[in-house]
């Protein structure tokens, strides 16, 4: 089994930020395969994709905490770190702009930095979405947590649809078929 937990904030008044894409892209995978969410045996909502042998996992608690509810899953499901894919936002890449990693480190990202604090390692799949840096001058954490543009969205729609799109293939084939589909910079554009 694999699990793949998309990291946000919950909450109304954080829906449709840019910390939240991770969130988009798990509500679009379980739209597609009719999945319904329900409480899971950690701080999460959880989705169970049988037919695809995964689980989808959305950390109730806020960005910077989400390690604790995503190791507790794995552990309780008894799923390994290989088979883990975590989606979220990535202001360093271009708007829009995917980037797959069989692992790494957390590059400034507060939760992937709970995560690997959590497991003790930083060996686990990552898919990032671009949401962009905006204005340097503005404050980083204003921006993660602002809303899209209007001219944005439909950039960050199509981002959303193909990083659930990478999270499918991930579970039927793997990291490194995702990274060689998804990583390419023409499919940014």
């Amino acid at each position: 089994m694999k699990l793949i937990a998309g990291l946000g904030n919950p909450g109304r008044k954080y829906a449709g930020t840019r910390h939240n894409v991770g969130f988009d892209a798990l509500d679009l995978l379980a739209e597609r395969h009719r999945l319904a969410w329900e409480s899971g045996p950690a701080d999460a909502l959880i989705a169970k994709w049988r037919t695809g042998g995964a689980l989808l996992a959305k950390p109730l608690t806020f960005m910077n905490l989400s390690g604790h509810p995503v190791g507790e899953l794995l552990r309780f499901f008894k799923i390994d770190q290989g088979d883990l894919l975590v989606v979220v936002d990535d202001v360093a890449l271009d708007l829009g702009r995917l980037r797959a990693r069989p692992s790494g480190s957390a590059g400034g990202h507060n939760g992937l930095k709970s995560l690997i604090g959590q497991l003790g390692s930083d060996t686990f799949a990552r898919l990032r979405v671009g949401v962009g840096r905006g204005d340097a001058r503005r404050d980083l954490a204003d921006h993660v947590l602002a809303r899209f543009e209007p001219e944005e969205r439909p950039i960050i729609a199509e981002a959303v649809a193909r990083a659930a799109d990478a999270a499918e293939l991930f579970v039927t084939e793997g990291i490194d078929p995702m990274m060689n589909r998804f990583n390419r910079k023409e499919d940014a554009e």
